[in-house]
């Protein structure tokens, strides 16, 4: 128990509230919601073998606290998501940047209104739209409405009496109510379509127009009838590229992230109607040592807490914790029933999934745009060199993973990287010849005698010696691959291994394994070349088990021998596209024949 806070823990309230957790500089390094204020914060200082490594950190470093009493846990959820919005403590999980999203306005209010971008929610009856994860995105919508729907962009006051219009008039980007070629019931009308849209209604802005169309059509007004047929081309257009993604029709925003050490990459999708309107990425810092259901907590807090729109179905990834008081504080936003759901079979299950794959490939797109700068490469080298105690930087770094499944269609795989960046021209895949059953050491050992053996004879790739050899693996792998340094008397080129559960490194004559910062550039691409070796190996190791599955359903059909097998697997690739293939285009195959081609079906 910290000096101090004995009595102090046992006077708190069992009220519900807010706490927060200060420094010995008086700075909030956290912010906590309770049901009961006592019980919550006491918790913190009890058995530390209790917490997590993260919060033990934040304990130790804890040198007071404060605490709000609130009605309610919905309230105390609210104040909670504002205080990490404005203090963005150490310690919580914190969307970036999230003070700054921006949103889509329109004030009904006015006569003649505009659609237009703010930073700002205001309880003034206007409608909003997002928010949006960045400048860019919005802007991109923006420009999409401007192309579709005709309103007003100046900031003019608005008498119907100005002699000439703007250049939008004359291009179909606007009504023109500024010279009064239009009522405000019309200009009304098209900010009417504009909400619709953007509510994903589009089927209902379509309706309207072919309405009006034909209404101008029957009144000999050509032009204006010819211009809402483009535009209903245009929308029809759009929605034929958005994804029907939901058969029940409903509204419904799924939810999925991958986490990487210190941060998460989020990914939203959204639905209106059964379609995919939308969808935007955020970024969750202070991610280490948190259990899923608090990261999806965190941002389900901080999101909807500024969101001016909550969807009635909400699909996450994982259960957020407490999801009981988390959906009862997004119904009392809403004003109606709000559901959080997660899927576990069926077509909200595979929609989830597809979220959470974008969301993977997202967060290794972070990574590279962190390191692909010229100046992060170069410090994240440095930095490796540093680390590794390497006699000069790391230039070319070539790394090595084995792929395989009890033993069986062992394989190999070696990538490069220079100067930070992939050199595929280089990469080279092995099958492993030598080794049988399970021996991940025998396997790397074959692997680098192959390798290194070619590079006395070969050109190309195979004769540059790297700076630096890494392994996917521990200790032990280290070991067998020093062995074979030794062996083949290159001992004097740097090897390194790398553990994926803790991403610990290993180096030569230090027992300790090295461990970098979670947000190091050098881990990061470690990180980096390590996964891409581990994906070039299991890409060839699929390969290669897929051959011979095939290989292997052949063998048992009389008459089909090894150059038979070859061109039928040439010629359909898999089992099942000779299964789907017809008889006469099996028969089509060189070497083959009809009753050779009515044999492998019967037996396939």
């Amino acid at each position: 128990m910290k000096e101090g806070f004995e009595e102090r823990l046992k006077a708190l309230p069992t009220r519900p509230g807010v706490y927060l957790f200060r420094d010995e500089r008086g700075n909030v390094i956290y912010v906590g919601k309770a049901s009961s204020l006592r019980n919550r914060v006491r918790s913190y200082f009890g058995a530390p073998q209790t917490l997590s490594t993260k919060h033990q950190r934040m304990v130790r470093r804890t040198s007071d606290f404060d605490f709000f009493i609130t009605d309610s846990e919905q309230e105390a959820i609210l104040l909670e998501s504002n205080l990490i919005k404005k203090l963005r403590p150490r310690y919580n999980v914190r969307l970036k940047d999230d003070k700054t999203f921006p949103y889509l306005k329109i004030d009904t209010r006015e006569d003649w209104p505009r659609v237009y971008i703010t930073r700002r929610l205001e309880g003034d009856g206007s409608r909003y739209f997002g928010p949006f994860a960045s400048a860019g995105s919005i802007r991109k919508t923006m420009s999409l409405l401007r192309r579709l729907f005709p309103f007003r962009t100046c900031t003019r006051t608005i008498t119907g009496n100005d002699p000439r219009p703007c250049l939008d008039y004359y291009i179909h980007r606007c009504l023109g109510p500024c010279i009064g070629r239009v009522t405000r019931e019309e200009y009304q009308s098209v900010i009417d379509q504009v909400i619709l849209f953007l509510e994903g209604r589009q089927e209902q802005v379509i309706r309207e127009l072919r309405d009006g169309m034909e209404a101008a059509s029957e009144g000999l007004d050509f032009e204006r009838a010819a211009t809402l047929r483009d535009q209903i081309k245009a929308i029809e257009s759009i929605g034929e590229r958005q994804k029907i993604t939901s058969l029940s029709g409903e509204d419904e925003d799924v939810i999925a992230y991958e986490h990487s050490k210190d941060q998460a990459y989020v990914e939203a999708f959204f639905i209106r109607g059964g379609k995919l309107i939308g969808r935007e990425h955020f970024i969750l810092e202070g991610t280490q040592d948190e259990e899923p259901g608090q990261i999806m907590t965190s941002f389900i807090k901080q999101f909807y807490g500024s969101s001016p729109y909550i969807p009635p179905l909400i699909l996450l990834q994982n259960p957020a914790d407490e999801m009981g008081v988390i959906q009862g504080w997004l119904q009392t936003k809403r004003g109606a029933r709000v559901r959080l759901q997660v899927p576990k079979r069926g077509e909200k299950k595979r929609l989830i999934e597809m979220v959470a794959e974008n969301a993977r490939q997202g967060l290794e797109q972070l990574k590279v745009k962190q390191l692909s700068a010229p100046d992060s490469l170069a410090q994240a080298l440095e930095e490796l060199r540093e680390s590794l105690s390497l006699p000069r930087i790391p230039r070319r770094v070539e790394c090595y993973d084995i792929s395989d499944i009890g033993g069986t269609s062992a394989v190999g795989s070696m990538v490069v990287f220079e100067d930070g960046r992939p050199k595929s021209s280089h990469y080279r895949r092995f099958r492993i010849k030598t080794v049988e059953g399970i021996d991940d050491y025998a396997m790397i050992q074959e692997v680098l005698r192959r390798r290194f053996k070619h590079a006395a004879s070969a050109g190309d790739g195979w004769a540059i010696t790297p700076d630096l050899v890494l392994i996917d693996g521990g200790r032990g792998h280290l070991n067998a691959a020093l062995e074979v340094m030794e062996e083949l008397k290159i001992d004097s080129v740097p090897v390194a291994s790398i553990a994926k559960e803790n991403e610990d490194i290993f180096v030569p004559h230090i027992q300790k394994p090295i461990s970098l910062p979670p947000t190091s550039p050098a881990l990061y691409l470690l990180e980096r070349i390590r996964d891409e070796a581990h994906r070039f190996a299991l890409l060839y190791h699929r390969r290669v088990r897929s051959g011979e599955a095939f290989a292997s359903a052949l063998d048992a059909v009389p008459g089909i021998g090894p150059k038979r097998k070859k061109a039928l697997l040439r010629r359909f690739g898999s089992l099942r596209g000779i299964k789907e293939a017809p008889i006469d285009e099996v028969a089509a195959v060189t070497g083959m024949t009809r009753s050779l081609a009515e044999r492998v079906k019967e037996y396939i």
